[in-house]
């Protein structure tokens, strides 16, 4: 079974930035989406950011609470994919979950991130 593992999380103040990794244990190769979830406490998970499509064609979605700062960007089999989150606000406060998606959805067990005022 293969396992994601996130990573970059942290304790920062408003407006700074953090960058989330998701690395697998084997590679995964005809990954067809990639995404960042986060859930906040009492709160339902939640999209952040997607990349659908291939290295041939391919868009990337945002929540719209983080268009404009937050940047999602595809890596590789073994590091499949990254998040740069630039000025953060404290509503930004979860725990992030790193997804991909073959025939087979994977899920990391997330890192937290807290962003304080």
């Amino acid at each position: 079974q293969v396992q994601l593992v996130e990573s970059g999380g942290g304790l920062v103040q408003a407006g700074e930035s953090l960058r989330l990794s998701c690395a697998a244990s084997e590679s995964i190769f005809g990954i067809n989406r990639v995404g960042w979830y986060r859930q906040a406490p009492g709160k339902s998970r939640e999209l952040v950011a997607a990349i659908t499509g291939n290295d041939r064609a391919s868009y990337a979605t945002y929540a719209d609470s983080v268009k404009g700062r937050f940047t999602i960007s595809r890596g590789n089999a073994k590091n499949p994919v990254y998040l740069q989150m630039n000025s953060l606000k404290p509503e930004d406060t979860a725990v992030y979950y790193c997804n991909a998606f073959t025939f087979v959805n994977y899920w990391g067990q997330g890192t937290q991130v807290t962003v304080s005022s």
